[in-house]
């Protein structure tokens, strides 16, 4: 039984020239929220452009059934009443299924459940989940595939469904969305969902048990010109979603193994740069002073680069605070670097009294990569851990502090 109240749900109806199915659809749908359904929920069947007697019917049923409203619209198409009715509705959580109930409604708890608690922001029924049962024809069934590979190759969505008649999304949600999306027909659905993984939002997916409706009216060539045109302007689309994922987004999260992979990666990446450049100034600079001069000079002034290029690229850090910090713990890195060159220096010296330029140009990167491994460690663990102890004899001068808080 429902709990009673404000309805927390509103289910749309979106219906055109849908007088048969209408009556004895709607009138299961509205028993099935009263008798298994433990939310209040309130049920709007959106007439768009119907031209039989489906807005009657629905009027009729409005009339006879509490909890049942009827909204008309003179133009059609689904994504327009879709947009309207979710718009002005007070409901916490909007959702919408076809007429013909091709959905089992036992799917509809677990379609809004984890939206009304605040763990999800929009939900959909997968016809696709290998635990859905799908009587469907064969046709049908080869074009939803191939659309939702289609939308995965270009668009790199990640959800399975885009298409299937049984959505839900949150209020709060809905109304940041619904002014970005263009389409007013079959495409609404797609865009919606594009637009919300795009803006960091968490898409549920409730794997439906689904009879396909014989009586379908969809003009399926029609209705894939309309999709390819619709996934060409998203492609071309440059949406500020921003705004969205700072509100509601959630920060993606990474297996710590891939994430660790692409941090040595990235740390690698920056340390062949810094390894390259180092070799160059070493090979200008020891034209004119003696080795360990140049290797010190070389050092110090890559170390700086790399540093910043690691601050930034490998470890994601931005903004300037924490920066002198950071550089003066590099500083420290740099030191434990140059005594393990300079020890491989001094010993290719003490073997060799003048040994060739390539000689030591080898013996250095060698002695660079031993370092690396060195300073991803100290990188990893202490430059760039804010969380770790300072060393108080690196503490920058309060003129510092204050250019950096000015």
């Amino acid at each position: 039984m429902q709990i009673p109240g404000h309805p927390r749900v509103e289910i749309v109806v979106p219906v055109k020239n849908e007088e048969n199915d209408l009556g004895p659809n709607i009138r299961r749908l509205r028993e099935f929220l009263d008798t298994a359904f433990p939310f209040p929920a309130e049920v709007c069947v959106a007439d768009n452009g119907s031209t039989d007697a489906t807005y009657e019917i629905a009027t009729l049923l409005a009339a006879e059934l509490p909890g049942v409203r009827v909204v008309r619209l003179e133009q059609s198409g689904r994504g327009r009443a879709l947009k309207q009715v979710w718009s002005a509705s007070t409901a916490e959580v909007l959702a919408y299924m076809d007429v013909d109930l091709s959905t089992n409604l036992n799917a509809l708890l677990p379609l809004v459940a984890p939206l009304l608690a605040g763990h999800s922001d929009v939900a959909i029924g997968t016809r696709l989940a290998k635990s859905s049962r799908v009587v469907r024809r064969p046709k049908r069934e080869f074009i939803s595939r191939s659309y939702n590979l289609l939308l995965r190759a270009t668009l790199s969505a990640h959800f399975s469904d885009a298409q299937c008649g049984f959505k839900a999304i949150r209020a709060d949600v809905a109304r940041e969305l619904l002014p970005l999306v263009e389409d007013t027909s079959w495409f609404f659905d797609t865009e919606l969902l594009v637009l919300a993984e795009q803006a960091g939002l968490r898409i549920h997916e409730v794997p439906v048990d689904w009879v396909d409706d014989l009586d379908s009216r969809v003009a399926i060539a029609k209705t894939v010109g309309e999709d390819l045109r619709g996934i060409a302007r998203l492609m071309r689309s440059r949406v500020d979603l921003e705004p969205i994922r700072q509100k509601y987004g959630r920060p993606q999260i990474l297996d710590p193994r891939t994430a660790m992979a692409a941090r040595v990666l990235r740390f690698c990446a920056v340390g062949v740069l810094s390894t390259a450049a180092y070799a160059l100034l070493y090979l200008v600079l020891r034209q004119g002073m003696p080795a360990q001069v140049a290797n010190l000079l070389a050092l110090l002034i890559t170390a700086v680069g790399n540093t910043a290029l690691n601050r930034r690229i490998t470890f994601g850090v931005r903004g300037v605070e924490g920066r002198w910090r950071h550089h003066l713990r590099g500083l420290v890195t740099f030191g434990i670097g140059w005594s393990l060159t300079a020890a491989s220096l001094w010993l290719l010296h003490t073997a060799v009294s003048a040994p060739h330029q390539a000689v030591e140009i080898t013996v250095l990167t060698i002695a660079n990569l031993a370092a690396t491994v060195v300073r991803f460690s100290l990188f990893q663990a202490w430059v760039f851990d804010d969380d770790a102890p300072t060393i108080p004899t690196f503490e920058p001068p309060a003129v510092l502090e204050n250019t950096r808080s000015n």
